[in-house]
């Protein structure tokens, strides 16, 4: 019967010390894999890291509850307090770290073509929430200091030069044609709506050789990449509205804009000496 009873206590014991596997898989908040994110038992050596598909999985000895802990750069910690029999095939997504600096680049006695370092950088949302640019990112950039606003014409002048002298690049060609037709004495816009792009840099001297044939400015407009989500866009304007919606089909997209403007309130608000038999309109 002795013998019985330890034969008995030793396959418990047995039982009682196998491993338990922990497993999951972590992603952000786009359902993106997270590679080589760290996971780990709080105040134990047991974990392991994330594979390029996000999953993890390793073994432990501990039993109980137990904390979990995932992080990874950018991105909030992340932990989960459970009994180790339930941390199997988790879904963990972790949430942006809207605290995290970015990275700070330094360079010293150096310039070459392309340096953007003494430029001005705008976001599309820095465009649209500038007062009295009403959505044109020209006239957000007639804001900044040595740039000079023509209520007459509307375009971009820097330092006293000419239009003509400021010259407008989209992903490194340059546009010819960048404002919209006006009739007299009435200022013209932009052609492009601001988030077409993903930023705007704007120089108003010192930019590298790259642009040697502008005298007085170089505006550099860069396109999206490719859209990560459908989307439509509604803007609404005292003189217009615009409307915009990307589609996605697996690799490819597509994005339509369109607005339109009517200078109707104003004539009306502000009459001037000329007889408007039709109100000046633009759709694009």
């Amino acid at each position: 019967m002795m013998k019985q009873l330890v034969f008995l206590l030793c396959i418990l014991c047995q039982f009682s010390n196998v491993a338990q596997t922990i497993s999951g898989k972590v992603t952000d908040a786009k359902n993106k894999a997270i590679f080589g994110a760290n996971v780990y038992l709080k105040s134990t050596y047991d974990g392991g890291s994330t594979n390029e598909k996000g999953e993890f999985s390793f073994e432990t000895s501990e039993k109980g509850n137990q904390t979990l802990v995932i992080s990874f750069v950018s991105f909030e910690p992340y932990l989960k307090t459970a009994d180790i029999s339930v941390l199997k095939n988790l879904q963990i997504k972790l949430r942006d770290d809207v605290n995290s600096l970015d990275a700070v680049v330094i360079n010293a006695g150096t310039f070459e073509a392309g340096e953007k370092g003494k430029v001005t950088v705008l976001k599309p949302l820095d465009i649209v929430t500038t007062a009295n640019a009403m959505g044109d990112f020209l006239g957000a950039l007639q804001t900044l200091p040595g740039t000079s606003a023509n209520e007459e014409d509307g375009r971009l002048f820097v330092r006293g030069g000419e239009a003509e002298e400021t010259q407008i690049f989209i992903d490194g060609i340059r546009v010819f044609t960048p404002y919209t037709p006006a009739a007299n004495n009435l200022p013209v816009r932009g052609r492009y709506s601001p988030f077409l792009f993903s930023g705007i840099s704007f120089s108003t001297g010192g930019y590298s050789a790259e642009y040697g044939q502008a005298l007085s400015s170089v505006l550099l407009l860069n396109t999206i990449d490719t859209p990560d989500q459908e989307k439509t866009d509604l803007s609404f304007m005292s003189v217009g509205l615009g409307l915009g919606n990307t589609q996605i089909w697996g690799e490819n997209s597509l994005s339509v804009n369109a607005s339109y403007i009517n200078l109707a309130p104003y004539q009306f608000a502000l009459p001037d000496r000329n007889k408007w038999y039709k109100p000046v309109e633009t759709l694009s």
